[in-house]
């Protein structure tokens, strides 16, 4: 049973919240709902109550069986992308966090090329080089967006990470490196290259994203839903 009012007024304190980092650092940061395990209900209850305006959802599977084109909510998928689902949300969503391969580049250009659109899209970059996370190798993103290029039917808006699970000074750092990472995309603008977001912080670290990483989007869940059951 959701707790609508809890979770509204989480909502409007979190925001808030961002309000005023954004108001300290000077820009505008966006808010991405991770959806993930919730019921199609609570985006129902954010939609009709102007909540929120952006949800992202991990997997293909719950997105396919929450979306509502009605909603009037834009959708993301910011979960690991695979090839062969790429058809099930092209056209649906407003951008794809997890561009991190060309063979995920190449699908991409495929289904959106049928439609006759383009996939906004942010590059997932592996701060900590971990196996069991996606992302292009942080030595190798100005390389893999040159090979982006390329592609008719993909625009590059920016980057996104998750971050490891470290100590504050270690996660610091990192932040810091994705900061001179995004920072230094700016040099790379042209054509399908328009490097304007930087996605990054969730409900444990988007403190630290904003001050240290340059974040203008975040991705909160469980400061907003609570924890998952």
């Amino acid at each position: 049973m959701l707790d609508k009012d809890v979770i509204e007024r989480n909502i409007i304190d979190f925001k808030e919240r961002i309000n005023n980092l954004s108001a300290s650092c000077g820009r505008e940061i966006g808010i991405v709902a991770a959806t993930k395990t919730q019921p199609k209900e609570l985006l129902d209850f954010i939609a009709e109550k102007a909540l929120l305006t952006d949800v992202g959802e991990n997997r293909v599977q719950e997105f396919v069986e929450k979306y509502d084109p009605a909603s009037g909510l834009n959708y993301h998928i910011i979960g690991q992308l695979q090839s062969n689902k790429v058809k099930y949300i092209a056209g649906k969503v407003v951008l794809i966090h997890s561009l991190d391969r060309l063979s995920l580049a190449d699908e991409i250009e495929k289904q959106y090329a049928k439609r006759g659109i383009a996939a906004d899209c942010l590059v997932e970059v592996n701060m900590g080089s971990e196996i069991s996370k996606g992302g292009v190798d942080p030595d190798g993103l100005y390389a893999f967006i040159d090979e982006l290029r390329s592609y008719r039917h993909i625009n590059v808006k920016g980057v996104m990470s998750v971050m490891p699970n470290v100590d504050i000074n270690a996660l610091i750092g990192y932040y810091k490196k994705f900061a001179a990472l995004f920072a230094g995309l700016e040099k790379m603008r042209g054509g399908n290259v328009s490097p304007d977001i930087c996605s990054c912080g969730m409900s444990n670290d988007y403190v630290t994203a904003i001050e240290y990483g340059g974040s203008n989007m975040v991705r909160p869940g469980r400061a907003l839903f609570g924890e998952r059951k």
